[in-house]
């Protein structure tokens, strides 16, 4: 079985998902998915004559776990001023 297009529901949400060509790559086609209160698409994985409606819900539902893992993850704090890798210049003493 090869599936073109599924849907099926996981914690709470619909996962929609069909195999569509990207502009970039269209001979190599990837599985999109939208996902019940995200507005962004995704196209997580690469569609493959192997897939199975069993394969592609373990790789998506993995993918979104993930992503929102991430999401939820605290800023990570910038260290330092000016370009990378440049040092900022010396101060000035004060009087001098």
């Amino acid at each position: 079985m090869n599936p073109k297009q599924l849907t099926f529901e996981h914690d709470g949400r619909t996962y929609t998902c069909t195999v569509e060509a990207q502009r970039a790559t269209p001979d190599q086609p990837r599985w999109w998915v939208a996902i019940s209160g995200d507005p962004q698409r995704y196209a997580p994985i690469e569609a493959s004559p192997s897939d199975t409606e069993k394969s592609v819900r373990a790789r998506i539902i993995g993918f979104y776990e993930r992503h929102l893992w991430v999401r939820a993850q605290p800023a990570a704090a910038r260290m330092g001023f000016g370009q990378p890798g440049r040092p900022g210049r010396p101060r000035k003493a004060v009087g001098s």
